[in-house]
């Protein structure tokens, strides 16, 4: 095959521009058309280069019209530009082009703020945000125990309309986010929606320790046990909160996975294995058509089961309730929950730390159930009373879906 010399420093820009590797790109434009003139002409170049075959050359030319646009603004633009921005801009687009709301690229720092929500503790205001993608509208799911947020009377159903100067839609969340977050003791405005009327607030920013599990007996015999998100710690919570419940005497569990937006697969593969023995928790298929199993090993924990969801309960969430529906006798109380029934890998990328996510996959539930776009329907459907903002004390049986949740249990321990 005949072969083409490039010079490396080519090579290695582009494959950063194919999330691989990253160097500067000062001067490359000169370089490049200088080693295209010569490869075109068989000449062999001098000095730094590397030997590719025409067809990897040809796959490299695919960017010549991002080099092109790079060339033309340093050269044109009335002010100074920075090339690394260009380049992060050029990341964020590529995956934005995807157009799949759950695929996108994370800056260093922003992939650094990931890990370290994951940690369960930042300088905020304490709110869980639900972003709908069709809507563009972001809801208020939650308040953290002892936040700003909620000592300023924040509650649940508010849609969040503007933080400080922007306005917010699920396309700017992250933008609004950024600028809640910062340093405890400072403040932010923040305007909510609710029913209509507009509701300016100041809020002083705090160390925020997110709670992702809690649990309490309802009465002597049935455990409630709430999971407010896949991340963290929470697998090992919910087996010290799932113990203790037994232990105190427990023998049926309403497990409540209500506005719960999902997180670590692994998560609920692990919660899901306390209540099985062996056999499929769920599988994925991939665009090749290939399959992956996950599985449960033996020695659950042998006890009737309710489970709470709603119109927010998603991806990991929906992945443990299909599991126990299938397999483990659950009984399914609520609304239908939200349909996000793919997966989605998350990756570090370039040398500079910054990272992305890309949806890899779709799931099912064992039984073969498709639950993408489409989500889980209870076997009891039961919403809240319009109106209802659904805001109790945690294991409150005023809670309507909670009584009903309980009154479906008692019934299932008689049997």
């Amino acid at each position: 095959m005949k072969k083409i010399l490039l010079v490396l420093s080519l090579l290695l820009v582009i494959s950063m521009l194919s999330s691989c590797t990253a160097l500067p790109v000062m001067g490359l434009r000169s370089i490049y058309r200088d080693a295209a003139t010569e490869t075109a002409a068989g000449t062999a170049a001098e000095g730094d280069t590397v030997t590719i075959s025409a067809e990897e050359y040809e796959d490299l030319r695919k960017y010549d019209t991002l080099l092109q646009i790079l060339a033309i603004v340093e050269e044109n633009y009335y002010q100074d530009v920075d090339e690394g921005d260009l380049l992060e801009g050029a990341a964020y687009g590529m995956l934005d082009a995807i157009g799949d709301p759950y695929t996108f690229y994370y800056n260093p720092e922003e992939f650094e703020e990931m890990w370290e929500d994951d940690e369960g503790e930042y300088g905020g205001v304490g709110m869980l945000i639900s972003a709908n993608y069709e809507t563009q509208l972001c809801t208020i799911i939650r308040t953290f125990s002892g936040s700003p947020a909620e000592a300023a009377g924040v509650m649940r159903g508010d849609i969040l309309y503007k933080v400080e100067d922007v306005y917010v839609t699920a396309d700017t969340l992250n933008d609004a986010v950024e600028i809640m977050r910062g340093t405890p003791d400072t403040d932010v405005k923040v305007t909510f929606l609710r029913d209509g009327e507009e509701i300016e607030k100041v809020l002083t920013r705090a160390t925020i320790t997110v709670n992702r599990v809690e649990a309490a007996m309802l009465d002597d015999e049935i455990g409630y046990l709430v999971i407010y998100e896949f991340a963290g710690d929470c697998a090992d919570k919910f087996d010290e909160a799932l113990d203790d419940l037994i232990a105190k005497g427990a023998k049926g569990l309403i497990l409540d996975l209500r506005d719960n937006p999902g997180g670590w697969v692994s998560d609920a593969e692990s919660m899901a294995d306390r209540f099985l023995d062996e056999g499929v928790i769920y599988y994925t298929e991939y665009k090749d058509g290939s399959r992956q199993y996950s599985y449960s090993v033996d020695g659950k924990v042998d006890m009737p089961l309710v489970i709470l969801i709603n119109e927010n309960s998603a991806s990991s969430s929906e992945i443990l309730t299909g599991a126990l529906k299938d397999r483990a006798d659950a009984t399914v109380v609520g609304v239908q929950s939200y349909g996000k029934g793919i997966i989605q890998a998350v990756t570090g990328v370039g040398t500079e730390g910054a990272g992305m996510q890309l949806t890899i996959a779709q799931y099912f539930t064992p039984n073969g159930n498709k639950v993408h776009s489409i989500g889980i329907t209870p076997d009891v459907e039961y919403a809240l009373p319009e109106g209802d903002p659904g805001i109790y004390e945690m294991g409150d049986l005023k809670d309507p879906q909670l009584a009903k949740a309980y009154e479906v249990m008692q019934e299932k321990m008689k049997k």
